[in-house]
C-alpha cells in the first residue's frame, strides 16, 4: 500500500475499489472526450455511493509533477458528473498550465479526492497534518491545500497554514487574523498508480 492510502481516509467513506476505479475511467474518458480521442464509455456501477452530491478535486500528474488540479467543495450534480467536469477542467482550464495536448494524454496520471463537507474551525489545534485540507478565506483572497500536500511537502501544522495562506495570495501569518476563515475537510484519495498496484 502506498503512502497516500495509508493516511488519508475520509471518515466514513464507503467507496469500493470498483467504484475508485469506476470514477477514475470517468475522468479519463472525459478528458478524452475533449480531445476527440474517447474510447468506448465504461458502464458505471449501479451505486448510490457514485449518486451522491458533493465536493471533489482531479489532478494531473506527469513525470511526478503537477499538471493540473481543479476541484470544487459542494455539488449539485452526482459524483460521477462532478468527477467528469472537473477531470475536463483540471485537464484544460487550470491557468497555471496551457491545456493538455493529445500527445500527453498517456503520459498523466490522474488523482481523485473526494471531499467531506467544509467545517469552519477557531482553534487551528483542530487541524490534523495528514487528515485534513485547510481552506483559507480572507476578504476577496481565497486558497485552498488537499490534505496530501502537506504529507508529501513533510509540512508541519504551521507550514502548511503559511503555505495555504500563500496559495490564496496572502502573507504567510494571515491565518493569525482574526479576519482569516479558516475551514477544514477530509478526503478519500485515490489514483491510476494505486489502482494500478493493487491489481
Amino acid at each position: 500500500m502506498s503512502r497516500r492510502n495509508e493516511v488519508w481516509i475520509m471518515e466514513g467513506s464507503k467507496l469500493s475499489p470498483e467504484e475508485k476505479r469506476a470514477l477514475l475511467g470517468l475522468a479519463r474518458t472525459a478528458i478524452a472526450e475533449k480531445l476527440k480521442m474517447a474510447p468506448p464509455k465504461a458502464p458505471t456501477p449501479d451505486s448510490p455511493a457514485l449518486s451522491v452530491e458533493g465536493g471533489a478535486f482531479v489532478s494531473l500528474h506527469k513525470g511526478g509533477r503537477l499538471r493540473g488540479c481543479i476541484g470544487n467543495f459542494s455539488s449539485t450534480t452526482p459524483l460521477t458528473r462532478t468527477v467528469e467536469a472537473m477531470a475536463q477542467a483540471a485537464a484544460f482550464e487550470d491557468p497555471r498550465f496551457p491545456p493538455l495536448s493529445p500527445d500527453e494524454l498517456n503520459e498523466v496520471d490522474l488523482e481523485i479526492s473526494v471531499l467531506t463537507p467544509l467545517r469552519r474551525i477557531k482553534d487551528v489545534a483542530e487541524i490534523e497534518v495528514g487528515r485534513h485540507g485547510i481552506y483559507i478565506i480572507q476578504g476577496p483572497y481565497r486558497g485552498v491545500l488537499l490534505p496530501q500536500v502537506a504529507t508529501e511537502q513533510g509540512w508541519d501544522r504551521q507550514a502548511f497554514l503559511e503555505n495555504t495562506c500563500l496559495k490564496a495570495g496572502l502573507k504567510p501569518g494571515c491565518w493569525r487574523d482574526p479576519k482569516t476563515e479558516i475551514y477544514i475537510f477530509s478526503a478519500e484519495v485515490f489514483g491510476e498508480k494505486e489502482s494500478a498496484e493493487s491489481e
